[in-house]
């Protein structure tokens, strides 16, 4: 089982990205590849760059990582309630190659945050919007409270009961 696992951050000590890795651990004999947003860093999109510079050949490279999963492994950041940039232009260049960016694969879609809503915000707009654009929804996760309930040195959700929650979804996925 191939899994793709991804952050929404292009932070280099990104906590979603932290969250992701853990969750991929979770599935039974995974093959996990996780990517990092600053492998696809492209000019900021827009129709006019695009129409000088066409497809972005990150864009094209982005959607083969997902072309070969079997399930995505996505943890979002939260940026004023909404989508880091850094995810949305990776987004924006892909959509524009792909409308079903995700290509209908499986995907559990996660936030964390520093703060007690564990990105509810970015979550509710991907809950809405990301089945437009080939996920298939299959569990949702947010991990409120990150330093309080990650363990980074052992790389794992310190809180039982939400550490339990995350294996209940992974284990119905």
């Amino acid at each position: 089982m191939k899994i793709i696992a991804f952050a929404g951050s292009n932070s280099l000590h990104s906590i979603n990205k932290k969250l992701a890795t853990y969750a991929s651990s979770l599935f039974e004999n995974p093959e996990v590849e996780v990517l990092d947003l600053n492998d696809f860093q492209m000019p900021l999109f827009s129709v006019d760059v695009e129409k000088e510079i066409g497809q972005h050949s990150l864009a094209k490279a982005f959607l083969d990582k997902i072309s070969i999963a079997d399930i995505l492994v996505v943890s979002l950041a939260e940026n004023n309630g909404n989508y880091s940039v850094a995810f949305k232009n990776v987004f924006d260049w892909c959509s524009r190659i792909n409308g079903k960016v995700f290509q209908e694969k499986p995907m559990l879609l996660m936030a964390t945050s520093p703060g007690g809503r564990g990105g509810a915000s970015v979550l509710e707009i991907a809950k809405s919007n990301f089945p437009r654009f080939g996920a298939i929804l299959k569990g949702i996760f947010s991990l409120p409270s990150f330093n309080d309930n990650f363990d980074v040195e052992n790389g794992k959700i310190s809180n039982l009961e939400l550490d339990n929650e995350l294996k209940g979804i992974v284990k119905d996925f």
